[in-house]
């Protein structure tokens, strides 16, 4: 066995431990648990008010659910995630009736659900309603499928490309000439000129704000100046409705596979359902159907004890719906052929890319958007049915979520992203960016990006005032302020740090002119969940003092805002011992998404003995130093 296939198998090894742990951990949160302990675990929601109920284009049953304000922690439920909508019927622990469904959307306190249902469930207005996760074993399956097929693929184009991703051979280029769109910058004309000329694998690296998504959509729409067709993937169901939005935008034939999560009219609109439904042959379709269905009704009708011509009778009335559903079946399969064989775009997520609608189509160039973002089981799933392929993303942000430390140590959490990018030379990377204030990327250029990051002219030095600082960092050194941990959930919090940030924030907002007041947007973000939970109790008062502000202060883990910006964002470190133990705050790549999701103001607030004993902290501690961004926490605090 070569190195490269030894890899493989040893990725499939580890996918195989991460499958265990998250099954593992699964059982943990929802085996002989009562709804309140999965409540705070963030696995269920309850009770929950059904706010509406409707059918989408593709006749299945959509539902738009909420919780109460009071139950509003932090939880787990995301776009895509398999779970069970259930009724307890008075009784807390026991589900009575319960059908399964997947997440389109989660909003705040909403959330909207696709239910595997083909009419609303009689229990449904009945009141004790929950919902909670399920374990998704499909998307293992389907992980496992691809790693099998790389490992011996059946065709010598996938061997040849595993190779070249994977570094032990070399990518080629094709002399096609300079091309240079006049509305994309010199760094961005680069990844569409590589791209364009690439014959196995191009990687266009994107830093936060630099027009990632733009260069893929021009390089997409270029790419379909030559070809017929193109697969679009990304992990989440959000990055794919983003390019599917922004390839609609251009005029593009898209169609959406699999589960929205933007219940948007631009992106309903494009999912395979909606559009077979606005087939010219649908009519026809739903006809046999009903036909089919009336056939086997009637059938049944006929009792145990009937005589012969009866019997007769129900055999011939099984045998034409039976004829009906296969005609029917014939029917759907050539209006689904026909509508994805004269589409431009299929767009779906990686593990979407197993969809039994489009498994055995061959794609000349597969793009890949936030591939940093995917576990290498699920980048190769649409790898495996490209000629070539497109990687894009930055893996100096949030890898994939790994429920298994000792599967992510020993090298699971390394993305096929990563490999490709360290081990090929066909890669480019993007350096203007249009987000944020030249002083709150510059830490992050310096220590991620070989200090290669320009910030464009537009955004270089705006504020929301002009005497304002655009990053802070509130020192809590010496305060007392230490961290203490949830005894149920074991997730650190600081209750000083949170009425520190409370203080900052109402004299910050208070300097702002009414009309900045309104369209200003706030995040809060920190690691733990239950400073998170924290934050969102300490941060009520704002609400209540700043009423127009409501819509636009957001308070989240920094995970959740991966792929987000804000005006004004504020960190809370939590982290405050005298170990000088800081936990999650290793992850540098977590900071460095938490930093990059400010545009005009960023406040850091951490205790510099804690942290500072790191060399990430300790080097932007003297970054703060050596800009005037340094501040002490006393001049906070009331004697």
């Amino acid at each position: 066995m070569n190195t490269i296939d030894k890899e493989l198998e040893k990725v499939y090894a580890l996918l195989m431990q991460e499958k265990e742990e998250d099954l593992i951990q699964y059982k943990r949160k929802m085996a002989n648990t009562s709804v309140n302990e999965r409540r705070k675990e963030g696995v269920c929601w309850y009770p929950l008010v059904v706010d509406r109920t409707k059918f989408d284009a593709g006749e299945r049953l959509l539902i738009k659910v909420s919780r109460p304000k009071e139950h509003n922690h932090s939880h787990l439920f995301q776009s895509g995630k398999l779970v069970s909508l259930f009724s307890n019927a008075g009784n807390n622990n026991e589900q009575k009736y319960a059908v399964n469904g997947v997440v389109n959307q989660v909003r705040d306190n909403d959330m909207i659900i696709t239910l595997n249902a083909d009419s609303e469930p009689d229990w449904l207005r009945d009141g004790n309603l929950g919902v909670q996760l399920l374990f998704d074993e499909n998307s293992y399956l389907e992980m496992e499928r691809a790693l099998k097929i790389v490992l011996q693929p059946q065709d010598e184009r996938l061997a040849n490309l595993k190779h070249i991703i994977l570094g032990s051979a070399e990518g080629e280029l094709d002399d096609k000439g300079l091309v240079e769109l006049n509305f994309l910058n010199a760094s961005q004309n680069k990844a569409l000129n590589l791209i364009y000329s690439a014959k196995d694998i191009a990687i266009v690296h994107g830093p936060p704000g630099t027009g990632k998504t733009t260069t893929m959509v021009e390089s997409i729409s270029f790419t379909l100046k030559t070809e017929k067709q193109v697969l679009v993937c990304a992990p989440s169901n959000a990055a794919v409705d983003l390019l599917v939005e922004k390839l609609a935008e251009k005029g593009l034939d898209v169609v959406r596979i699999g589960h929205p999560a933007r219940v948007t009219e631009d992106v309903l609109k494009k999912t395979l359902d909606t559009r077979i439904a606005h087939h010219n042959n649908y009519k026809d379709l739903k006809a046999v159907k009903k036909q089919a269905e009336e056939y086997y009704q009637t059938a049944m009708k006929y009792k145990r004890n009937f005589g012969h011509e009866e019997r007769q009778q129900r055999r011939l009335l099984l045998q034409e719906s039976s004829k009906l559903k296969k005609e029917a079946e014939h029917l759907e399969y050539y209006i689904v052929n026909d509508i994805l064989s004269n589409a431009q775009v299929i767009a779906s997520t990686m593990v979407g890319a197993s969809n039994y609608q489009i498994r055995d189509r061959k794609f000349s160039t597969v793009f890949i958007d936030e591939a940093a973002q995917g576990l290498e089981p699920a980048t190769w799933i649409p790898i495996t049915k490209a000629n070539r392929v497109v990687l894009a993303g930055d893996h100096c942000q949030l890898p994939p979520t790994i429920k298994s430390f000792e599967a992510a140590k020993a090298g699971l959490d390394e993305t096929l992203f990563e490999k490709a990018i360290k081990r090929n030379k066909m890669d480019v990377m993007l350096q203007e960016q249009y987000r944020m204030h030249k002083d709150i990327m510059t830490f992050s250029s310096r220590y991620f990006y070989n200090d290669k990051l320009i910030a464009n002219k537009e955004v270089e030095n705006w504020k929301l005032f002009n005497e304002d600082l655009s990053v802070e960092f509130i020192d809590t050194a010496g305060c007392g302020y230490f961290e203490q941990v949830d005894s149920e959930t074991k997730s650190s919090f600081n209750r000083e740090e949170c009425e520190l940030l409370q203080k900052h924030m109402n004299e910050y907002l208070s300097n702002l002119e009414f009309n900045q007041l309104t369209n200003v947007s706030v995040g809060v973000v920190s690691p733990y969940k239950a400073q998170v939970n924290l934050l969102m109790e300490t941060l009520k008062g704002i609400e209540e003092s700043y009423e127009q502000l409501k819509p636009v202060v957001a308070v989240n883990t920094i995970d959740s805002f991966q792929g987000q910006e804000r005006d004004v964002i504020y960190i809370s470190l939590v982290r405050s011992n005298e170990k000088g133990d800081i936990g999650f705050l290793k992850d540098i790549r977590r900071m460095n998404v938490a930093i990059t999701r400010a545009r005009k103001k960023l406040v850091i607030i951490g205790d510099s003995a804690t942290v500072g004993q790191h060399d990430f902290y300790s080097k932007f501690l003297d970054f703060v130093n050596e800009i005037g961004s340094y501040r002490s926490a006393f001049e906070y605090m009331s004697y």
